[in-house]
């Protein structure tokens, strides 16, 4: 038995092995990744690598084996995404892991944007394989926003759809946190968690944070959604993303993104990262 990462050198898996290395030993783990290449650096800590696709279903094969512990990190190929999940929780079925913890989306099944859709059908997917489960059911990073810091500051605003809605985001490093928890940890089998940070904000308070902290006046322009995807169209982002990232704004609007149940500060056992430390970090890491 094994606790194994799918997508391990991808941001957020490589946080989930962090994670587990400092509670369990390192030839415990394994790490599935597309490019073995990507993953020397965890092998030469002692961490098992095997290299498999989600595109490949033939590549799945002895990836997983019976009693394994999963984490099942969503792939990100829209469109594309439920056919190779499937594949993904045929292989742990037909291997009998003990415990298959999908990174899903707050709300699941009553979250109507577009990103979500892939993810819902994928839960649907899971449960009907009768293979022991976990939902994490994961809200908004506070990446998703500081990682665009730097074009903030160049454009000297933050641009969005949200509107007044708000988004209860947490660190990533909380999320793989709380992933480690339950790799680790016992009864979490056939469970949902409902995932977000403490505070749930407002565009305007980021932007207002984001003004306080850099000394400099960073208003919140809100867009109507095809101004905002011609906008990041313009700036690089392909079209589908740009329209799906537009889409969630909306959903934030709606509230959707909104929840605070407390499940994740439960499961780390402490208040999750404060949006103002994520912001303070982000600032650190930009070029001088």
């Amino acid at each position: 038995m094994s606790i194994v990462v799918t997508g391990a050198t991808g941001a957020l898996g490589r946080l989930v092995i962090e994670e587990l290395l400092k509670r369990t030993a390192p030839d415990e783990i394994v790490a599935v990744a597309r490019d073995r290449a990507k993953a020397a650096g965890l092998a030469a800590r002692g961490v098992e690598v095997k290299v498999a696709d989600y595109s490949r279903p033939e590549s799945l094969q002895g990836v997983f084996t019976s009693g394994d512990r999963v984490l099942f990190i969503s792939g990100n190929e829209a469109g594309r995404r439920l056919t190779q999940h499937r594949a993904v929780i045929d292989a742990a079925r037909e291997a009998g892991v003990a415990l298959l913890a999908y990174t899903s989306v707050l709300g699941g099944p009553t979250a109507t944007f577009s990103i979500a859709e892939e993810h819902v059908a994928t839960e649907q997917a899971l449960l009907a394989s009768g293979v022991p489960y976990c939902l994490l059911r994961n809200g908004w990073y506070h990446e998703n926003y500081t990682g665009t810091l730097a074009a903030t500051l160049r454009t000297g605003a933050v641009v969005g759809s949200a509107g007044q809605g708000r988004v209860a985001t947490a660190a990533r490093r909380d999320f793989a946190e709380a992933a480690a928890v339950v790799l680790t940890g016992s009864g979490h089998e056939n469970s949902v968690y409902e995932l977000s940070g403490d505070t749930a904000w407002t565009m305007a308070e980021y932007a207002a944070e984001v003004s306080r902290q850099t000394g400099r006046t960073i208003p919140y322009r809100d867009l109507p959604q095809e101004r905002y995807v011609a906008l990041m169209v313009e700036a690089g982002v392909p079209a589908l993303g740009a329209q799906m990232i537009a889409d969630a704004d909306a959903g934030i609007a709606r509230g959707e993104l909104a929840a605070t149940p407390g499940e994740l500060s439960g499961l780390l056992g402490r208040p999750t990262t404060p949006l103002a430390d994520a912001i303070t970090e982000a600032l650190k890491e930009l070029p001088a």
